[in-house]
Formats: C-alpha cells, structure tokens, sequence
C-alpha cells in the first residue's frame, strides 16, 4: 500500500493534535465524545481534527494487534533477503504474497529486504524461506524474546 504524502506537519500536528494522538495511541478505540473529553474540547471539534490527520496521512489506519501464538503461529523469525541479480521484484511479490510476511522493509546495506514473518514450526519456517532462496539468498534469526513489543510513537517531536 502506497504511503499517503502529508501535507506540512508543522500545520497539523499542533499541540492540540499530539495529546489527541497521544490518547489514541493508549486507547485506539475511545469514542470521540470521550477523546473530546479527555482533551477538554467539543465533539465535532475533536472529530474535524481526527478526520483530518486521517485526511492529512498524519493518521494511516486503526489495527488490532493479536497473539500469534494463538493463531497456531509461535515461531517468529527476522530474514534478510539479499537477491541475486534481477530479482528484487520477485522477492518483493513473493512477500506480498505469502501471508505469513507481516512486514517486509527494502533496507539499504548488502540485503535489500527484511521481513518478519510467523510460521507454525521451524519446518513450516524452512518451507516459507525455501519461496525466498528461489531468488536469492536468507540469513533468518528466531526471535526468542520481545522485550520491546510494537509501541507507540514519541507524539512530542517536532512541537
């Protein structure tokens, strides 16, 4: 999905709008009467504000995170993938196409693509990498522990 381009932050991320991103990042599901609240203005205010970071590309989207685990996927792994030549279009596909990809970056450096991806067992893991060293080669980590799981983004930069 491409990235919606913003318009100047320095104009939509006022004061105002960082404590409301704030808020929203510790709880993405507050009604907006409730934002409004919290941040000590009108509903409709609040609201017109929230529409238009989504507007803005300032706000991308609202997710729900879940326990990979739970899903029957406890092995989490980290690959690198650096492609041999002429590939790099069909690492980036196969990625999109394989749904056990939750993330895939191009990065700089000697590979060209990191990705984080869950499988059912380290036997399923070797079948998902065999689709990648088609195209290239793989330096894949387990990932044992998450000491800093997926948080929220520092809102007061830039203020």
């Amino acid at each position: 999905m491409p990235v919606k381009q913003r318009q100047n932050d320095a104009s939509t991320l006022d004061a105002v709008n960082r404590r409301l991103l704030t808020e929203l990042h510790a709880e993405p599901r507050v009604s907006m009467s409730e934002l409004a609240r919290r941040v000590g203005m009108s509903a409709p205010a609040v609201t017109e504000r929230v529409q238009r970071m989504e507007r803005d590309g300032v706000i991308t989207g609202f997710r729900m995170e879940v326990d990979p685990a739970a899903l029957g996927l406890p092995v989490t792994a980290i690959v690198r993938v650096r492609p041999g030549p002429g590939q790099l279009p069909k690492v980036a596909a196969a990625a999109q196409d394989t749904p056990e990809v939750v993330e895939c970056f191009r990065i700089t450096g000697e590979d060209c693509f990191l990705m984080r991806m869950h499988a059912p067992s380290i036997q399923d893991l070797e079948l998902l990498l065999d689709r990648f060293l088609l195209f290239g080669q793989t330096t894949t980590s387990i990932v044992v522990s998450t000491p800093v799981p997926l948080r929220a983004l520092p809102c007061g930069y830039g203020s």
